[in-house]
């Protein structure tokens, strides 16, 4: 039954009783309206919205009250993140923006890049430099044009050696344009090469499917997927990759999700069931709310089922477009993960692993489990709200969720190949990468091997030592979010 939302009504009491309060809404600042947006938001639906005394019901008497306590803080930044609880320990993935157009863009995977995508790792013999390592190049891109290939390796920026305490001001920010110097790996203590490569950041758009082939191994047709990020606009494209592993009749698929830091749970859920499709309906995963949220809509809204249609929907929620999921009725699937796997990327491995056999290769997991939804300043949330607040570009997306599979399981802590589910623990070799999608690339070679032999024996050193502090998906607004559309899911509770 749906459960009436009781705090709504303490809610329009507490802020607009004149009784308490001679409220005069137009002295406040643009500020003021953010600061009450922030909060509100956090109010209605942070996770641990219980935990954190400033965001009680009943912290502040009136809207002055409010005002009047967070200009005590700089920006609107300053009150979000000390809204959080324990954060960064606890809350280490809500998130505010001061563009959501850039947020927008980057959960459909455009950004602001070079188009080098890269990790920085400490040297082994001085943990106080970084050098960089190209993971790959993004088509059409200036560091495509300038010649930058996986492999490389750079460890000084504008002719600073990269830091642990500079290498944020030195690549990120807003920084448009830089110089890289590249260096020979020796060993992981790079010395450079005196070698350069000016790059210029633009607005990109990368295709999230990287790579889709079929090996043919044997008497086995082994597909290959690697996938960069769950982007709902290439729900058909992620689609049509298995309508051709169907074509091939594959009988193993590896997806390669090593810089997959997530995306949309709902095209999580579309992946599982292009893998799967004999369990159609049946519970894929399932999420945990706060209580205000949880009273307030039915229980249908917080579940995630095995489907056969992808559905899209325009900002109002309606039905706009539909298609059949090319499923390939598989029992088991081998993903390659590393240190940047994250959130929905580690979402469909668990939730899989309750139904097939899932088999790893790689590196543990970063272990996000908690989920976030994009809040705008409107009374229902939503960027085609009611009373839209457009003075500001402001958006939060705050962690409202936790995520489990069918059997109530996650892993916070990380997924670890051959520890908590069945694999091989092997690291990326930097001074080796290989070329992504080539039968030689040692990640891929690896798994092909163990789907053809079974054998767990590493043929090489694990390259897991190496300590990778950041890399350049990070820095991107999206992140490594977990994130539900707001308007197909109707979340809307006040």
């Amino acid at each position: 039954m749906h459960k009436k939302p009781f705090f709504i009504i303490s809610l329009i009491f507490l802020f607009f009783s004149c009784e308490k309060t001679d409220l005069n809404l137009n002295d406040s600042s643009t500020n003021d309206k953010v600061n009450f947006f922030v909060w509100r938001g956090l109010n209605t639906y942070y996770l641990w919205q219980k935990e954190v005394p400033d965001l009680a019901d009943d912290r502040f008497s009136n809207l002055n009250d409010l005002y009047s306590y967070f200009r005590n803080y700089n920006t609107p930044n300053d009150v979000f993140y000390d809204l959080l609880y324990q954060y960064p320990t606890i809350d280490r993935f809500s998130w505010i923006v001061d563009d959501y157009i850039a947020l927008e863009n980057s959960f459909l995977g455009v950004n602001v890049t070079n188009g080098m995508e890269f990790g920085l790792v400490r040297y082994l013999n001085d943990r106080s430099k970084l050098f960089g390592y190209v993971r790959y190049v993004v088509p059409n891109s200036d560091a495509e044009d300038k010649g930058v290939l996986r492999g490389m390796i750079f460890n000084k920026v504008d002719g600073l050696q990269l830091t642990e305490s500079n290498y944020q001001g030195l690549l990120f920010g807003t920084v448009t344009n830089y110089t890289i110097e590249l260096a020979d790996y020796n060993s992981g203590n790079p010395v450079s090469n005196t070698t350069t490569i000016n790059l210029t950041k633009s607005e990109i758009e990368e295709n999230p499917i990287k790579i889709q082939k079929v090996f043919k191994e044997g008497n086995k047709n082994i597909g290959y997927l690697m996938y960069n990020q769950f982007a709902r606009n290439y729900n058909s494209q992620l689609n049509a990759a298995f309508a051709n592993f169907k074509s091939e009749n594959i009988d193993e698929l590896i997806v390669d999700l090593r810089y997959n830091s997530g995306g949309s749970t709902n095209t999580a859920t579309y992946l599982g069931s292009m893998i799967t499709g004999q369990f159609n309906n049946q519970l894929y995963s399932k999420e945990q709310w706060n209580a205000k949220v949880t009273n307030a809509l039915p229980n249908d809204r917080f579940i995630n089922n095995f489907t056969s249609e992808i559905r899209s929907f325009d900002n109002s929620g309606n039905l706009i477009a539909q298609e059949s999921i090319e499923s390939l009725g598989l029992s088991k699937v081998y993903f390659i993960v590393t240190g940047s796997s994250a959130s929905a990327s580690e979402l469909v491995i668990n939730s899989l692993s309750a139904y097939i056999d899932v088999k790893l290769v790689g590196t543990k997991t970063v272990g996000k489990q908690v989920g976030s939804v994009t809040l705008y300043d409107a009374d229902n949330w939503a960027k085609n709200g009611t009373n839209f607040n457009n003075n500001h570009t402001y958006a939060l997306q705050p962690i409202v969720f936790e995520i489990f599979n069918k059997d109530n399981q996650n892993y916070p802590d990380g997924i670890l190949p051959g520890t908590t589910l069945p694999g091989i623990q092997i690291g990326e070799d930097f001074g080796n990468l290989g070329v992504l999608g080539n039968r030689n690339e040692p990640l891929l070679s690896r798994t092909i091997e163990y789907i053809l032999t079974g054998s767990k024996t590493l043929p090489r050193k694990n390259y897991s030592n190496f300590e990778e502090i950041y890399n350049s998906k990070l820095a991107s607004p999206a992140s490594d979010k977990l994130y539900i559309d707001y308007n197909s899911r109707k979340l809307k509770i006040n």
